[in-house]
């Protein structure tokens, strides 16, 4: 049977259990769910076996996601529907939306979960969502094709990473203007904090590369390079990014290098490179950080990767062009 019959029979025979009850969890579900931009749904891996368990239908062309009302639902932000899907945790069904503007793909959350921050990459904003209300408080000019969102841990600045300008862009939060601009590497992408919040890092995706930001002096402090053997310096775009349980190691999803890179945060050293899918994506881990889960965008499928030896474990077919991963457990 051909690779693509091989994944609508997979995907169709999951959709039998999308609109079961799911089990009470002391733990949360024991569950991946990855967002699949052409399939307008949420596939949903099981934790211990890794293996399709069901499909939640959502709003089109669904991206970034992330937890909500302390992990009891999931926010998902659907670029061709203009707004979030609200989906129950338990019930794994939609129980509401919320707008989010044109063309919403990454945003963050206050840390009291009332306040949405959302890239609107085609309007050059950072646009602002009392979610309480639905209601747009403000757009923020940024520079050209926002997309990375991240929000301090103290909840007082919010960073956005543009494309185009190559900057990023740092946000008081309680006055809503910018105040600080930083150029970084060529096209930022994506966020991570180290442990004590201390440093920002961003991925590069045409720069081969990630920046270190100091968040209290607000410059740059160092530039992480990555090689790939057999790869040209374009062939390896850095987007996904997500730092390790143990705070030692940041997981940096490569790209069309089809790798993710294990970097020292204290020595900003690259120690591993594990093979994973075509356009390696998302990345997330999972609570007791032993294995890392990554969305290949082009290969429409998944890598679960042993985090103690930098190795896949299995690949799972997830739906066309993988987005984002949120590990439920």
């Amino acid at each position: 049977m051909p690779p693509s019959n091989m994944l609508a029979l997979t995907l169709a025979c999951a959709c039998a259990f999308a609109v079961a009850p799911a089990p009470a969890a002391a733990k949360g579900s024991q569950l991946a769910y990855i967002s699949s931009e052409k399939d307008n749904a949420i596939t949903m891996v099981d934790l211990k076996t890794l293996a399709v368990v069901g499909v939640i239908p959502t709003c089109k062309r669904p991206r970034h996601m992330q937890h909500l009302n302390g992990g009891t639902q999931l926010m998902v932000a659907c670029s061709d529907s203009g707004r979030a899907d609200i989906i129950d945790l338990q019930t794994r069904k939609s129980v509401g939306s919320t707008p989010l503007g044109d063309d919403p793909e990454v945003f963050d959350l206050s840390p009291d979960g009332k306040t949405a921050f959302v890239s609107a990459e085609d309007d050059g904003l950072l646009n602002v969502f009392d979610l309480a209300t639905k209601k747009l408080v403000k757009g923020i000019p940024v520079g050209k094709e926002p997309e990375g969102v991240k929000v301090s841990p103290d909840g007082k600045r919010v960073y956005v990473s543009s494309e185009v300008a190559s900057m990023v862009h740092v946000i008081d939060t309680a006055t809503l203007k910018v105040v600080k601009n930083i150029a970084v590497g060529q096209r930022p992408r994506r966020f991570a904090f180290s442990a004590d919040g201390g440093e920002l890092w961003v991925t590069n995706e045409l720069g081969s590369s990630v920046t270190v930001i100091s968040t209290a002096q607000l410059n740059v402090l160092a530039t992480v390079v990555f090689e790939v053997k057999g790869m040209r310096p374009d062939d390896i775009t850095p987007v996904g990014i997500a730092l390790s349980r143990d705070a030692k190691t940041m997981y940096v999803g490569l790209g069309r290098a089809n790798h993710v890179a294990f970097v020292d945060v204290a020595s900003r050293k690259t120690t591993a490179l594990a093979l994973v899918g075509k356009r390696a994506w998302g990345v997330a881990v999972n609570a007791d950080g032993s294995r890392l889960f990554v969305a290949n965008g082009l290969s429409d499928d998944m890598t679960v990767v042993d985090t103690r030896t930098a190795t896949p474990i299995r690949t799972v077919a997830v739906g066309r062009v993988p987005h984002t991963v949120v590990i439920d457990d």
